[in-house]
């Protein structure tokens, strides 16, 4: 569907229409993309932070996965905690900084993430109608726009 049909109503210049439009696509990605994760009992926070440890391939402290996360959150420890809860996780503590912990995924949590990458998410992801120039073209002028802040 357009954004002029989504809006309906006129925008003040180009730039304002194309920064609505990534609001809104943003908005019904991550709608759908919950939609999705609820048959697996995740957030996307939460299986952004399984896919980080997975991607790691080695344990990594609270404040890296922070740092990495797509979506910047506040209670990233409670989320972990939740992932701990139920064995996709494990967090043990620093032997040299007692103040520090490290944090990896368990097997259970690469056997889900498996399971999730079986049930096809990256085609949901890449199912998007765009050829491979359309998304390299879409994801520079994506990083042009976000480098301008």
């Amino acid at each position: 569907m357009n954004i002029d049909d989504i809006v309906k109503t006129g925008f003040s210049s180009a730039q304002i229409r194309a920064l609505l439009n990534v609001r809104i696509t943003s908005n019904y990605i991550a709608s759908e993309q919950n939609k999705f994760m609820v048959n697996f009992g995740l957030s996307m926070a939460q299986f952004n932070i399984l896919r980080i440890l997975r991607g790691a391939k080695e344990p990594l402290t609270i404040n890296i996965i922070k740092e990495r996360m797509i979506e910047k959150s506040p209670n990233t420890t409670r989320l972990m905690d939740k992932l701990m809860e139920k064995n996709y996780i494990e967090r043990y503590g620093c032997k040299e900084d007692r103040r520090q912990s490290f944090v990896q995924i368990t097997e259970t949590g690469l056997a889900l993430l498996k399971d999730i990458d079986n049930q096809g998410f990256d085609l949901f992801l890449s199912a998007n109608g765009l050829t491979v120039e359309e998304a390299n073209q879409l994801s520079d002028l994506l990083d042009k726009f976000r480098s301008s802040f």
